[in-house]
């Protein structure tokens, strides 16, 4: 797998334009990540709580799900979970996902490294066991996001958290949201997908800026507002 080129669906976003850093000057000179929000993250952490135990079931039934396709074709036999290492507020952390692809499709050497590329085999169908396809179309395999949430590497909301190497290419075009605040399970940018709009960068200074500004009820305001539209992109099941 050493060489596979990078899919381009992996990595959307786009440098800040003129307008932007006009726009957002007061976040741009900003040179250490933002505070948490008290109320923010005891609402992350208690939605984080209540979503791990309601989704137990699913993980269950997609777990002898898996072991029954392994069975079927042992092609597709392998763990349900892996990780990658990714940034969120700056700081490198293990974003936990579940397997869509054939083992044979990752890189196993770049994998025990943490690195994202050993895994992006996912945009290519053939690469799909048949469970991955279901999963990746309902976004199932960002379910174990919620046990970083609890840990605190992430946010229920904020700019998705990217892999290093998506990370660095972010701060090197002049976007610094990802440095700024934590990751989130979902994004004010993220829930345009299916859109001209998804990988715009003024969507996630427009959040970066309400974290600044809004008290902490009109901050958990706007997280719910979007964390609806992200239910709604979840339902519409317009998973890649």
């Amino acid at each position: 797998m050493n060489g596979t080129p990078e899919p381009k669906e992996a990595f959307p976003y786009k440098p800040p334009s003129k307008e932007i850093r006009d726009k957002y000057q007061h976040i741009f000179i900003l040179k250490k990540p933002l505070d948490d929000r008290l109320l923010k993250l005891f609402f992350d952490k208690l939605v984080a709580s209540i979503a791990l135990l309601l989704s137990s079931p699913i993980l269950l039934v997609l777990r002898i799900a898996y072991f029954v396709e392994g069975l079927i074709l042992p092609e597709n036999k392998g763990p349900m979970f892996f990780s990658y290492n990714a940034v969120s507020g700056g700081k490198i952390f293990p974003k936990y996902k579940i397997r869509l692809i054939k083992t044979s499709y990752i890189d196993q050497e770049g994998a025990a490294k943490g690195d994202w590329i050993a895994f992006s085999a996912e945009w290519s169908p053939e690469s799909r066991t048949y469970v991955g396809r279901f999963v990746k179309k309902f976004y199932l395999d960002e379910l174990p996001q919620f046990y970083s949430v609890l840990r605190g590497d992430m946010s229920i909301v904020g700019p998705r958290p990217l892999a290093v190497l998506h990370y660095q290419r972010d701060l090197d075009q002049g976007n610094v949201t990802r440095f700024l605040i934590k990751g989130g399970l979902l994004g004010l940018g993220h829930v345009m997908k299916g859109t001209p709009e998804m990988g715009n960068p003024v969507y996630e200074y427009e959040y970066v800026d309400q974290y600044i500004k809004l008290s902490p009820v009109g901050l958990l305001w706007l997280d719910l507002k979007i964390i609806a539209r992200g239910i709604k992109v979840i339902f519409q099941g317009k998973g890649l």
